[in-house]
């Protein structure tokens, strides 16, 4: 799944070519994603100019006088531009053609995007209202996780995850971050101390904006806005390395599922 950098990656990548531009068209050819992409958006976006490329969590916000189309990439999904010219492969299922002379195109094999419209106050959104901070922002350090974790028995890791703690911080970053912080994503959210949540916000911040820098991690479904693939994943030090020596101490990488999801640490330097 595409993750915050990815998200951030892509919204960079497109920017110069849509922010400031007219949709002049807009082509859907399966409207069968997560939720049905509804028939009234051609009418919301043609003729309009694109006022802004914004993103919250892992939504791509592109911001009109009148509203906000709302865009996620769901499991498998990306963006990228093309010429008007290039014919679309299986599972391109939405193109939005621009005054730049380019398309946006969407991609999607897994169908489980969303393209949605809001007239109304974004922050209002159902999708939107419930969000934590952003992680690269000044609302995000670890007196904001400590304060949410106290009395909290779910894993730490888990905690993370979970977009009401914090925006944006998916499976590979939490096992990084807290890999950095020299913490076990087994362990209670409430057991952790306020200065190991400091550590654990520093090295998210940190993690986060060397991924967005190198352009994403490198997933078989991920391209950036330019087509290309992320290069984070060879800098991993725990995820995805189970059974593999730590690059810090040479204990071998354990793994374990955690809330469903894989996860892997190092059982010397997390405790």
């Amino acid at each position: 799944m595409p993750e915050l950098p990815e998200v951030e990656t892509t919204r960079r990548g497109i920017l110069p070519y849509v922010q400031g531009y007219e949709v002049t068209d807009l082509v859907v050819r399966n409207r069968s994603l997560r939720q049905p992409i509804p028939m009234s958006l051609k009418r919301s976006l043609k003729g309009r100019k694109v006022v802004a490329v914004k993103r919250r969590a892992k939504y791509l916000l592109f911001e009109f006088e009148h509203g906000h189309a709302l865009v996620h990439l769901g499991m498998s999904g990306s963006l990228c531009l093309v010429n008007p010219k290039t014919k679309p492969r299986k599972h391109d299922h939405v193109d939005l053609h621009l005054s730049s002379d380019k398309v946006l195109r969407y991609h999607d094999p897994r169908r489980f995007g969303l393209w949605l419209w809001t007239s109304k106050a974004i922050e209002a959104h159902a999708l939107i209202r419930h969000l934590g901070p952003e992680p690269l922002s000044d609302d995000f350090d670890g007196e904001v996780l400590f304060t949410k974790s106290r009395k909290r028995k779910v894993a730490v890791k888990n905690f993370l995850m979970d977009g009401k703690t914090v925006v944006g911080i998916g499976n590979i970053y939490a096992a990084e971050a807290l890999f950095e912080a020299g913490i076990r994503p087994t362990r209670q959210a409430g057991r952790v101390t306020q200065a190991q949540y400091q550590r654990l916000a520093e090295a998210s911040k940190r993690i986060l904006a060397a991924s967005i820098k190198q352009g994403g991690t490198t997933l078989k479904d991920f391209v950036g806005g330019d087509g290309e693939p992320g290069y984070f994943a060879q800098d991993l030090a725990v995820y995805g390395r189970e059974g593999e020596p730590c690059g810090v101490c040479g204990s071998l990488i354990k793994g374990k599922v955690i809330g469903q999801r894989a996860s892997c640490f190092c059982p010397k330097c997390q405790v």
